[in-house]
């Protein structure tokens, strides 16, 4: 228990709430990361031209990161307003592992049929973020949050790294698990993300409770849906109000985009430089297992030294990444820096949750991580156009690694006016006098 505690785990529905990190990270690490992206190029999208089905990835992608950041406040406000926020977050599981399990249906050439899959599923976990991160300031006291968040991207790189490491098990050695073919490996794999997403939900289902509802007595149905506009465009006029909430969410919109960047960009910039594929593959894995520990370690540093500190020391080493990448010739050192991003990429992007969750009003926690959501997608839109438009200027993509300390840079200097005990006094003012 004493472990636990210092984990900020000690209490059922903590657990269960850190557990969906771990039932969704198979579907960030095996579909979006290693395995289908490969597959929907060599097979789903055989017969067209290299580039057209990259192209075709790509604004598949796009389009779903457009559509999770429209719908995501309008989904948090019927949250908040209805008290449904378990009920939209099993319906995007369910959505969500339902698509990804059908994707073992998808043959040679069924690009259509890839695309749609993928897309479905990509906003349906991305959906599920909203209602899962809005759900942190009523499990958790302000003082657990950071623990509890790091331990829950903590838990999620586990889970992730363990089926991805079964997943690439099946796909390199399929006859050792009395498979017929690669193929058949990686179709299971697709089916095991989907099994695992959906089961490991149900601890949150059952232990977590529901909030209440904002407005109870309010409408239901199409009227309600109706109502969201108002209260969305409501809750960003009080967003704005919320001043130190407000600057956190520009910084992480400037620094995740640096760090969405570095995540985009590694395999092609890894290829170009001489990285074979299989040692790609290899350094994702590391980037999962080093990730658990200092996950946890960030969460403990946090309560130590603050999380916003904490957070300038991982965007410290996101610069160091970022020149040392500039430098790099050899594998080893795509695997050290691997190794790198695996020590902050969890603690910075859990400490970033838990700060936000902070300075907003908890009854409207859905509400405001709707906007959260829309900030966090549109990161690595910018940094990608600034790493393309450096190699365009250059003709290398040694000085566009530089322009990412860009993205740090800014971030870092938003994020030193963000004032968070002015924040965390602001929200407790306004809860004391409604």
């Amino acid at each position: 228990m004493v472990i636990l505690r210092r984990l900020g785990l000690h209490r059922p529905e903590l657990r269960a709430w850190a557990l969906y990190d771990w039932a969704n990270s198979p579907f960030q690490s095996t579909i979006i990361t290693a395995v289908f992206p490969i597959f929907f190029a060599d097979v789903a999208a055989a017969g067209l031209a290299p580039a057209t089905a990259t192209a075709r990835y790509a604004w598949t992608t796009t389009i779903a990161v457009a559509i999770t950041a429209l719908i995501g406040p309008f989904l948090g406000a019927i949250a908040d307003a209805r008290a449904v926020r378990k009920r939209l977050l099993a319906t995007c599981v369910t959505i969500g592992a339902v698509a990804t399990a059908l994707m073992v249906f998808i043959g040679r050439g069924d690009w259509t049929l890839a695309a749609g899959l993928f897309l479905v599923s990509n906003v349906a976990v991305a959906s599920s973020f909203v209602v899962y991160d809005a759900l942190l300031p009523h499990v958790a006291t302000r003082e657990e949050m950071d623990r509890v968040s790091t331990s829950g991207y903590a838990i999620g790189y586990l889970g992730g790294g363990l089926v991805l490491a079964l997943n690439l098990a099946w796909i390199l050695a399929p006859g050792l698990f009395g498979l017929p073919d690669t193929l058949s490996g990686i179709r299971l794999s697709f089916l095991s993300v989907a099994i695992w997403w959906a089961v490991f939900t149900i601890p949150l289902m059952r232990r977590v409770p529901e909030p209440p509802a904002l407005y109870p007595d309010g409408p239901r149905g199409l009227a309600a849906l109706r109502a969201s506009f108002g209260q969305v465009a409501q809750a960003f006029r009080e967003l704005r109000r919320h001043r130190q909430a407000f600057l956190m969410l520009i910084a992480f919109l400037l620094y995740n985009d640096g760090i969405q960047t570095i995540i985009k960009m590694a395999a092609i910039y890894g290829a170009e430089i001489g990285i074979d594929r299989n040692a790609q593959i290899a350094a994702f894995v590391l980037v999962q297992f080093v990730g658990i520990p200092c996950s946890f370690l960030f969460g403990m540093f946090a309560d130590r030294v603050g999380a916003k500190p904490a957070v300038f020391v991982s965007l410290a080493v996101y610069v160091g990444i970022s020149m040392l990448a500039y430098a790099m010739t050899a594998a080893w050192e795509f695997f050290a820096l691997a190794a790198l991003v695996g020590m902050v990429q969890g603690g910075s992007q859990a400490l970033s949750r838990s700060l936000f969750a902070r300075m907003i009003p908890a009854e409207k926690s859905s509400e405001y991580f709707g906007f959260f959501s829309i900030f966090e997608k549109f990161a690595g839109i910018f940094g990608p156009a600034v790493f393309a438009a450096a190699v365009t200027l250059t003709g290398s993509s040694r000085p566009a690694v530089l322009s990412i300390i860009l993205f740090f840079a800014a971030g870092g200097l938003v994020l030193s006016r963000v004032d968070v005990a002015a924040g965390e006094a602001a929200v407790a003012g306004q809860s004391r006098t409604e």
